[in-house]
């Protein structure tokens, strides 16, 4: 049977996850808007961004109010997660507003004649952060572990992207400007993906104390001598 302090942390977990699903629906929303030349669905992301700030309060409050009652060390990790967790997602919810905003100015233009596929790369950039979540929720770390390389392959999307997007803008000045937009928006999506591999740093961290934020990169300079 669950304690009272159980039951808070449970729904300290809800409150993150339900605030995680409207961060998706935000960037699913942002990219139908570019496809389909959807003003009045860049609109709603754009408002929908208030709730998701409001998320990231109401989930730092809770923890705080956790904090307060001298949780275990697990716990105290937990708690501590999910703020910064929370902090990921608003951050999603960001990248989404971007993406909206030049959703609204690519619709006042004629369409730009590419083979980008942002949806694919929104999709891939959104797996991740759902499995992210996943394994904090099931405190999985050696899930979390196998997600953390994989936003090299949304890295390798987006710089893909940008070279097809800086072609078309050497073939023609008029291509500049839409290109220069989706551009934004591919990099928004690679910050999404940026993101996911944040989360599941955290779950490593919440499941084996180990900090391995900046190991990857510590690595990277041992190997170049620097």
């Amino acid at each position: 049977m669950q304690t009272h302090f159980e039951r808070e942390i449970s729904g300290l977990k809800q409150m993150l996850l339900t605030m995680a699903s409207h961060a998706e629906l935000s960037v699913k929303n942002a990219v139908d808007a570019i496809i389909n030349r959807n003003d009045a669905l860049a609109e709603k992301v754009k408002q929908d961004d208030e709730i998701i700030d409001r998320f990231e309060v109401d989930v730092d409050d809770a923890a705080i109010t956790l904090l307060a009652k001298a949780p275990l060390a697990s716990q105290l990790r937990l708690i501590t997660v999910a703020m910064r967790l929370s902090q990921n997602v608003e951050r999603v919810g960001d990248e989404a507003t971007k993406i909206a905003k030049r959703a609204l100015d690519l619709s006042q233009e004629p369409p730009l004649k590419t083979d980008i596929d942002l949806r694919r790369m929104a999709d891939l950039s959104l797996n991740l952060l759902n499995a992210s979540l996943d394994a904090f929720v099931r405190s999985d770390a050696a899930t979390a572990r196998t997600i953390i390389p994989l936003d090299k392959e949304i890295d390798e999307l987006n710089r893909r992207i940008y070279r097809s997007l800086l072609a078309l803008m050497m073939e023609s000045p008029g291509n500049i400007q839409r290109a220069q937009h989706l551009i934004t928006v591919a990099k928004s999506l690679e910050r999404i993906a940026d993101h996911a591999k944040n989360i599941a740093e955290e779950v490593v961290y919440l499941c084996e104390a180990e900090d391995i934020r900046h190991t990857q990169s510590r690595q990277n300079l041992s190997a170049t001598g620097k």
